[in-house]
């Protein structure tokens, strides 16, 4: 999807910084970032499957050839390596304008009472302390700028939690009230947070969430039409790529079967 030259022109010549960008939406908002801009940006890739994310960088730069890509190996869980990843920022990619809190992940569909304490502490670290953690890292940068932009990525699992899903979707409402608490204490600052909320997306989340069964997963999607990552991308490079004096502050974004966490049509 193409924003035009005054998008490419608000997104020449910046650093984005995306977590969990080896797959699904991570990955894909990478490309629509090199798109919007023409290739002319710099983007940090970080995940843990680190050959994932080199070939990537060899994707993006052989399509855009003015792009630089950085593929660098973290996990947002293990709070330390967050960081010596700042600090070893390569020196030209050090000045980063957009941070995409991205990394996130679901196990197990298991109900209070039956859920295993390592899949509440995987979620949480990952889900709320790294991000919080990385957060806290950029926050003073920024401030030190003047400017900046944080993108977090939640879910619709945030406003509506449900069955099945009571360790996930408490950390979606962190990150929910953590977004809008940092707006807040920054609405005197040039920093710019912004919010999205995806509904049903179909990528190797819910792979992830049935621990591997891809029959269990596909069935989530069976009768419907899901988004995909790119749709998503194109929401998180739209709002970037705004005016410095706008803010899309909160985004939900659902595939046109779909009116809650809950609330789907299905055509079986």
């Amino acid at each position: 999807m193409s924003f035009g030259t005054s998008a490419a022109s608000r997104l020449s010549s910046k650093t984005v910084l995306i977590t969990g960008a080896s797959s699904g939406i991570g990955r894909a908002t990478a490309f629509e970032f090199a798109n919007a801009s023409g290739g002319d940006i710099k983007l940090i890739l970080t995940a843990r499957r680190e050959s994932a994310l080199v070939a990537i960088k060899e994707e993006i730069e052989k399509l855009y050839p003015k792009s630089k890509v950085f593929p660098i190996a973290l996990d947002v869980s293990k709070l330390p390596e967050i960081d010596a990843f700042v600090e070893g920022l390569p020196a030209e990619a050090k000045d980063v304008d957009v941070l995409v809190n991205n990394a996130g992940m679901v196990h197990g569909v298991e109900q209070v009472g039956a859920i295993a304490q390592a899949d509440i502490d995987i979620m949480f670290q990952t889900n709320v302390f790294g991000l919080i953690a990385l957060t806290q890292k950029f926050v003073p940068l920024f401030k030190e700028r003047g400017r900046g932009d944080i993108v977090n990525i939640g879910s619709i699992a945030g406003r509506e939690p449900y069955p099945g899903g009571a360790i996930y979707c408490a950390t979606k409402a962190v990150v929910k009230s953590f977004t809008e608490t940092l707006r807040k204490e920054l609405i005197a600052t040039r920093i710019r947070v912004i919010e999205v909320d995806p509904g049903q997306v179909e990528t190797e989340f819910s792979v992830v969430r049935f621990r591997g069964d891809k029959s269990k997963a596909d069935a989530v999607y069976a009768g419907v039409e899901p988004l995909i990552a790119e749709d998503i991308a194109e929401v998180i490079v739209f709002a970037v790529s705004r005016r410095e004096n706008t803010v899309i502050a909160d985004t939900l974004v659902f595939p046109s079967h779909q009116a809650s966490a809950l609330i789907m049509h299905r055509k079986l």
